[in-house]
């Protein structure tokens, strides 16, 4: 098992210092980009309709993450509710848009983590955690004093504060954004998010100083410190793949771990709503061939194997 970065926080009292710091943003939220600006200590929910607790819709052992966070025992998942997106395409609108699940304290989630751990799970990965990063750090020292040892994965759209990034330093072992755009007007109109592009970019150079490129145990297999970044390749957006993709090797570095995704299926306000009606299709097998084939044309030399 990796040692979690966030123990010599805690140990030091950094942590805590940090979490009064992230808790007192909620009194002014600017979590998130969006910085909304209301009182969630007085439970007052934003974009991501979220107050002062975290909502959890489900936690347990994942076997369909990457390999390298699978293992044999899966990934300790943690799902949170809500989001500070508007993925018109979303896989778990009930999740992200609808707020299914129920609310936690630190506490709560802290004794989810160390049953995940309990079970054997080779990891602590926290799925949805741009706004409720205060909680996040909350439960993590609740966590660490009560004996959690797991490796933090940081789940992420991407979406994400360079001011709660920077409370995240020393926290997370591993960071997993999913760069969803880079064209502006596609950002706009399927995520809600006009400056997502500009944004994400800023918090994955962020991500990648504070933790480099993925480092992979060489015993187990298993991912230990770094980042790994994923992509969902999307119909008729290969324009904009081939984009993001060239930004990873040229801006970031090309020996970034990099999952091209091909599970894409219309959901969420695509399937329900019958908006943005070009998405209202599966992913084509040529389409993710062509993405792959991208990926690596960019001069990307860690592509997960398909």
């Amino acid at each position: 098992m990796s040692y979690p970065s966030y123990l010599d926080e805690a140990r030091s009292g950094r942590l805590e210092r940090k979490v009064r710091e992230a808790v007192e943003s909620l009194r002014s939220c600017r979590t998130c980009p969006r910085e909304c600006g209301v009182d969630r200590l007085q439970d007052q929910p934003g974009f991501c309709r979220t107050g002062r607790r975290a909502r959890v819709a489900s936690y347990g052992a994942h076997h369909g993450e990457e390999d390298v966070l699978r293992g044999s025992r899966g990934s300790g998942t943690l799902f949170f509710s809500g989001c500070n997106l508007a993925c018109q395409f979303c896989q778990n609108w009930d999740i992200s848009q609808q707020g299914r699940g129920g609310w936690g304290g630190k506490e709560d989630i802290a004794a989810m983590a160390l049953e995940l751990q309990e079970a054997g799970c080779h990891n602590l990965n926290l799925v949805t955690p741009e706004h409720v990063v205060p909680q996040v750090l909350e439960a993590l020292q609740v966590g660490a004093e009560r004996g959690l040892r797991l490796p933090v994965v940081y789940n992420t759209s991407a979406y994400d504060s360079l001011e709660s990034l920077r409370l995240l330093d020393g926290a997370v072992d591993i960071y997993m954004p999913d760069l969803k755009c880079l064209d502006p007007g596609l950002c706009a109109r399927y995520l809600k998010a006009a400056d997502y592009a500009e944004t994400a970019k800023a918090a994955i150079r962020e991500m990648r100083r504070q933790v480099g490129d993925l480092e992979i145990d060489p015993d187990t297999g298993l991912a230990r410190r770094g980042v790994l970044l994923r992509h969902l390749v999307m119909p008729d957006c290969l324009e904009d793949s081939s984009r993001i993709f060239r930004w990873i090797a040229e801006e970031l570095s090309p020996d970034t771990f990099v999952n091209v995704m091909g599970q894409y299926h219309p959901g969420g306000a695509v399937a329900l709503e019958g908006v943005c009606p070009e998405l209202n299709r599966p992913l084509g097998k040529d389409e993710l061939r062509e993405a792959r084939a991208l990926a690596k044309g960019a001069g990307l030399r860690r592509v997960a194997p398909d």
